[in-house]
């Protein structure tokens, strides 16, 4: 593989944007494709084989988390998972707002819901603010809560940008525990940590990606606790299901269950490689001059690590690593095409430009590191050089 320059790319560092796709989902998808193809609510032979395959799909990723099948609906795509999760939960407790309450380090796929949510006249959604870790304050998040025409309070299981993970169950402990906040239930965007890490307890509704553990792109999961209120905040579909979204990919939801159970097999193997991996890009990177490392150094996801590098742009110095074959991301995890400032790394007091997200893949090596390692001082230096410095 080779970026545009025709340079051999020795280290594909950007899976918190994608995963490759992993052997056991490319061969579940393949085989899938032969019996799944049908609408999987008829009553035909080839739809019951469908069925089959969905309700396999279900069973699977239910047992990899932890949940019941029940709780389980597969939708188009992890931003998809995140508005129905969310917004549904909003739908639920209409008679007692529309407010959301928020991280202030949430994915642009919350914020955009929650602000949808307050529509022209409601009361706009509360951000709750983080330390310079990126974490919120169980206590900070209840306060939120507890304030009139609050449907939903939203915290991610972990960060995209940085990693930190979210108290989340101290978080529904917290609200629980709480007089006035006791209703709201907890929306949690597990995204980003969906496969890599346990999923957190506590939980009303929550969201994942596939391709973000390396299933195939265009399937999210969406969870809905047995029990909660949950409406439909869109226009339905003749379905039984009321959670669903319509005509379900079943290869492609089989496939993405399949590497998620292989990926929760592994995970603490490929885990622990991985933060001893990103332990030593931490510490090279943090002896540069002038060069901070952010996000929580210990609790955090295994995989993944942003710096920041004073009178750099990041866009440039993504540019002169991808031309020495090194691909990572910069700027918002989620919005970086636009070349706006990181949301996070401004809640959280850190430098917003010049910053680098680095992310392993379940099949990243000791030389990809090294490499990288050894070319990033270089890069700094030759765009600090070129503003004089």
């Amino acid at each position: 593989m080779s970026n545009a320059a025709g340079v051999p790319h020795p280290a594909y560092l950007d899976s918190a944007s994608s995963e490759p796709l992993h052997p056991a989902a490319r061969e579940t998808f393949a085989a899938a494709l032969e019996r799944g193809y049908a609408d999987p609510r008829r009553l035909h032979g080839p739809a019951r084989s469908a069925r089959l395959l969905l309700d396999n799909a279900r069973a699977v990723v239910a047992e990899s988390l932890g949940v019941r099948p029940d709780e389980v609906t597969f939708t188009a795509s992890g931003t998809e998972a995140v508005h129905r999760g969310l917004l549904g939960l909003v739908a639920g407790r209409s008679r007692h707002g529309t407010r959301v309450v928020h991280t202030a380090v949430e994915h642009s796929a919350v914020l955009h819901a929650a602000a949808w949510a307050a529509g022209r006249d409601g009361a706009p959604p509360e951000s709750v603010p983080v330390d310079r870790l990126g974490r919120v304050s169980p206590a900070d998040v209840v306060a939120a809560a507890a304030r009139p025409g609050v449907a939903v309070a939203a915290v991610q299981a972990a960060n995209h940008e940085v990693g930190t993970r979210q108290p989340v169950a101290a978080v529904a402990a917290a609200l629980a525990g709480s007089a006035a906040a006791a209703d709201v239930p907890l929306f949690v965007d597990a995204c980003a940590a969906m496969g890599r890490v346990p999923l957190p307890d506590g939980w009303a509704a929550a969201a994942g990606s596939a391709h973000k553990w390396g299933g195939p792109a265009g399937v999210g999961v969406l969870l809905v606790r047995r029990g909660v209120r949950w409406r439909t905040p869109f226009p339905g579909d003749d379905r039984v299901d009321e959670r669903s979204t319509g005509f379900e990919n079943v290869p492609a939801a089989l496939a993405a269950a399949a590497a998620l159970q292989a990926v929760v097999a592994e995970r603490d193997r490929v885990a622990a490689r991985q933060a001893a991996l990103v332990d030593r890009v931490r510490a090279a990177v943090a002896g540069l001059p002038d060069v901070e490392v952010v996000g929580d150094p210990v609790d955090r996801l295994p995989h993944l690590v942003t710096f920041s590098c004073l009178y750099v742009d990041g866009e440039a110095l993504v540019t002169a690593l991808d031309r020495q074959g090194y691909g990572v991301a910069s700027g918002s995890a989620c919005t970086a095409s636009t070349l706006a400032p990181s949301h996070v790394l401004a809640a959280m007091g850190a430098l917003t430009h010049g910053n680098v997200r680095l992310s392993l893949t379940r099949e990243a090596t000791d030389a990809q590191v090294d490499g990288f390692l050894a070319v990033l001082p270089g890069a700094v230096g030759a765009l600090r050089a070129e503003v004089g410095l």
